[in-house]
């Protein structure tokens, strides 16, 4: 007889992960903390800073350690509440690593070899690509299905992930004949995300890769160097148009009033219906005035946090204790 387990699945409860890459910015910032941040009003929220996926790759172990606080810091200047939303690294919670190894049992080669996300980064060299890289995806499942969670943000480069997710859970559900053992989570689309470019070439993506530190803007730079970065950003020589056609072949431009927009929270066309018609210089003067207001107080609290290590290991050991709480009846179960 199928035993039901829907009495034991929460309601509203969101996971979501982050890797410790280090050198978060801008991008990081408009298109996931900040709607993290949000989620927290309406879900019960565990946000991991997920280290075993980082060391799918060669990690230097200092550098490790430093890129979590970093990252753990990001989180908490932004706004997330660690009193009400669980904040710890992956591998301070050992259920995530043996529930993966439960998912390696249950997820079907087939199905990992059509992860298009292992076929990038392994490219030419897919033989010498580690067996943790091509069973990433199992472990971002128990990432997920450790909590039963309901419900996961994902971007696009996610989403193929989560399906995933959800194929795992049925399939374990269906193998040892329960019901609604995990669920299936449902993915939140956060509606547009702002795809925030570079500031020095409107054709590519923000990245914290990028050689010139004037492309970006880090979620630790202060105030100078935010108004610094946005004064040198690239233009061109036109004011503002009116309407979006008019940002069609100016990819500068369009990215601008795109920040704009976003720290704003507005559309595009909503932002060109303030500021459409002024030239760059008293444009970048006013995002200048907006980004500093938005940016500013996250760096310098970022700043202080990272001087005080002791505090940072303190959140991320509570967070782990009581994201362990959840955990581990559902491992014993």
């Amino acid at each position: 007889m199928t035993k039901d387990y829907s009495d034991k699945l929460p309601t509203n409860r969101i996971f979501s992960g982050v890797q410790p890459t280090g050198n978060l910015h801008l991008g990081n910032y408009l298109g996931a903390i900040r709607n993290w941040v949000r989620m927290q009003q309406d879900y019960e929220c565990v946000f991991c800073v997920v280290d075993m996926h980082a060391i799918t790759t060669w990690q230097d172990p200092s550098a490790l350690r430093k890129s979590i606080r970093e990252v753990t810091a990001s989180f908490i200047a932004s706004g997330i509440d660690v009193k009400k939303s669980a904040l710890f690294n992956q591998s301070r919670n050992p259920n995530h690593a043996e529930l993966a190894w439960v998912f390696n049992c249950v997820a079907r080669m087939g199905w990992l070899n059509r992860m298009t996300q292992f076929k990038e980064k392994a490219g030419k060299n897919r033989e010498n690509a580690s067996t943790g890289l091509f069973s990433y995806p199992n472990l971002m499942a128990a990432d997920i299905l450790a909590y039963k969670a309901t419900h996961v943000p994902v971007g696009e480069d996610q989403k193929q992930h989560l399906e995933l997710t959800r194929d795992i859970a049925n399939k374990f559900n269906n193998d040892w004949d329960v019901s609604n053992f995990f669920p299936e989570p449902e993915p939140v689309i956060l509606g547009q995300a702002a795809r925030v470019m570079s500031l020095r070439d409107g054709s590519k993506k923000m990245s914290k890769s990028d050689q010139s530190d004037y492309s970006r803007i880090n979620l630790t730079d202060d105030r100078d160097a935010i108004a610094l970065k946005l004064r040198k950003a690239k233009t061109d020589p036109e004011p503002l148009p009116t309407e979006m056609d008019g940002l069609e072949d100016r990819a500068e431009a369009r990215n601008l009033v795109g920040i704009y927009a976003a720290l704003q929270d507005m559309t595009s066309e909503q932002a060109l219906a303030e500021v459409g018609g002024k030239s760059f210089k008293d444009f970048k003067e006013i995002l200048t005035e907006l980004a500093v207001e938005v940016l500013g107080p996250i760096g310098e609290e970022m700043q202080r946090l990272l001087n005080d290590e002791a505090y940072i290991d303190s959140v991320l050991k509570d967070g782990a204790e009581r994201a362990q709480a959840i955990t581990q009846p559902i491992i014993d179960d």
